[in-house]
């Protein structure tokens, strides 16, 4: 069957005008969110680690909660989709070594750097690789950029910068400017080096263009980091992936005899080359790999006349599991923003979904895991669908949910890529409220939560954050609000559900948009698509088209 594309120019009252009569009658309460969010981050669920007794018991609190609620099973009979992944813990060697024919420098792990590796062989040893600078690591046709030209990287150790070229400039057509493209992604660079033939790739990290601290990253070192299993596919992989300091980079630069700040300013430039650094790199990783079986949860409402018609509303359930004590002696990662929220208010949409009885179309409600470790869950189900991407009219995810009180705005990650922010404009408008551009696009939040899959495979995709513009305080202070909670608290063990610190009335202010867009698109006959300038309408015009 011919499915209808929406252009622009048909606008969005087309596009509701044409649903059926039936409107949106839940009105979400704190209660709908609040007894949830406790339990899933509660020292219970023991910080929700994939692999682990903390993955059983939210398992099987949330299949045990689909059931109560009356939902069908998502996958068949099934409440369950098995997502085969193997468990990596690499242990680097202490030190990571640089020598020049006349010099070296010793790199101390977990203060300098941090290194992994998906080779599962027990160890990857590395000696005396050369090592090659290629900017930022980046081959984007469209920008008429290709920092790998004429650059031989095979068997060698790649270093580039983090984010991309467009970082720290007013112009949006040079990439996007301070807004991140996937190239700027750490996980597209060691992609790309891999592509190359790299047989490493190491990033320089800097603060505000990482858009978190060197801290977030020290949580890999020695630590269990999550991949789908895909043995008996022929992946070339390189021996290591990781990041160095700053002041690390310094060292290797200035080892090199190349000044720091020249040779970045440099790679900033269009027509930059990439070159070798005369320096050569010793380190070894020991691994310890286990092969094992993850779950998405997912349960579904099926539609009354589209039953083959999906909106697929997801939330990751995962978080770190039980890591390296804080300073309180705390070694639970709870996770309670990140992502008991999200799991609590997919939880809540399926109550309102099955309270206010079941829509044209089926809504589905995916509940993954490993979002923590590379979205994992997300990109199994789009390489694995169980609802065809052809029937799937959305995604609309939810990866953390305001915890600060009422605001007036929420930010979309992403704007511009789909008709999806339109629908949600129109319902923001009903409820007094507008929305926003994300307050720091160079942090690339639309490339690290599960919508980002449901793009690649062409399906438009909601994904939108909290707001600044709160309703008694003002922007400057919501601004505030979130800084506090990335410098203070984002994925550390104090993460957790304070109620003297927390005020979901704003939640619940937000789980109404979600449940109101997904409640009219689901009795709506029309297909939302992506903006002309988005880089995933091509993929989703290719397949839709008859």
């Amino acid at each position: 069957m011919k499915k209808t594309l929406i252009v622009v120019s048909i606008g969005i009252s087309c596009l509701l005008g044409c649903q059926s009569a039936e409107q949106a009658n839940y009105q979400f309460k704190v209660s709908d969110l609040e007894p949830n969010l406790v339990k899933l981050a509660s020292d219970e669920f023991m910080g929700r680690l994939p692999f682990t007794e903390g993955e059983k018991i939210t398992t099987s609190f949330l299949e045990s909660e689909f059931k109560t609620m009356g939902l069908e099973p998502g996958n068949g009979d099934s409440y369950f989709q098995d997502v085969p992944m193997v468990s990596i813990v690499s242990k680097p060697s202490e030190t990571m070594e640089l020598k020049t024919s006349n010099s070296s420098v010793s790199l101390k792990g977990f203060n300098d750097f941090v290194i992994w590796t998906q080779k599962t062989d027990s160890l990857v040893d590395v000696k005396d690789a050369e090592v090659v600078f290629a900017g930022f690591g980046i081959v984007a046709p469209e920008y008429g950029w290709n920092d790998y030209e004429g650059l031989d990287v095979k068997g060698k150790i790649v270093v580039v910068l983090v984010n991309d070229p467009g970082f720290g400039t007013e112009d949006s057509t040079f990439f996007k400017g301070n807004t991140m493209t996937y190239y700027g992604r750490w996980t597209y660079k060691y992609e790309e080096a891999a592509r190359q033939g790299a047989l490493g790739c190491l990033i320089v990290h800097n603060t505000i263009p990482a858009g978190y601290g060197f801290n977030v990253i020290q949580g890999k070192h020695n630590a269990p980091i999550l991949y789908l299993d895909d043995r008996g596919k022929e992946n070339y992989k390189m021996g290591f992936e990781g990041w160095i300091t700053l002041p690390s980079a310094k060292k290797l630069f200035d080892l090199a005899g190349m000044n720091n700040g020249e040779l970045l300013a440099k790679a900033r430039k269009p027509g930059f080359q990439g070159m070798p650094l005369g320096v050569n790199l010793t380190a070894s990783i020991q691994v310890e790999a286990e092969y094992n079986i993850s779950q998405n949860v997912v349960a579904k409402i099926t539609g009354q006349s589209k039953p083959e018609e999906y909106i697929i509303y997801s939330a990751h359930w995962d978080h770190f599991g039980i890591g390296k004590p804080d300073e309180t002696g705390d070694s639970i990662y709870n996770g309670a923003l990140d992502n008991a929220s999200g799991t609590a208010a997919l939880l809540a949409l399926a109550k309102a979904f099955k309270t206010d009885g079941a829509p044209e179309r089926t809504v589905v409600f995916l509940a993954v895991t490993a979002e923590e470790q590379g979205l994992w869950g997300s990109a199994y189900y789009a390489q694995n669908p169980i609802y065809p991407k052809e029937k799937t009219v959305a995604n609309i995810n939810m990866d953390g949910i305001n915890p600060y009180g009422k605001m007036k705005d929420v930010s979309i990650i992403g704007v511009g890529q789909s008709e999806m922010e339109d629908l949600l404009n129109v319902e923001l408008e009903k409820l007094g409220r507008y929305s926003a551009p994300e307050p720091n696009p160079i942090a690339g939040y639309y490339f690290r939560s599960d919508h980002f899959n449901f793009a690649k495979i062409g399906i438009p995709a909601l994904y939108f954050g909290t707001g600044i513009d709160h309703f008694e305080k003002g922007k400057e202070y919501g601004k505030q609000l979130q800084e506090d909670y990335t410098a203070n608290y984002y994925h550390k063990p104090n993460e957790e559900y304070d109620p003297a610190r927390w005020n979901l009335d704003g939640a619940v202010d937000d789980v109404q948009v979600l449940y109101n867009v997904g409640r009219s698109l689901a009795n709506s006959d029309k297909w939302p698509n992506w903006k002309p300038t988005s880089e995933f309408k091509a993929v989703r015009d290719s397949y839709m088209k008859r």
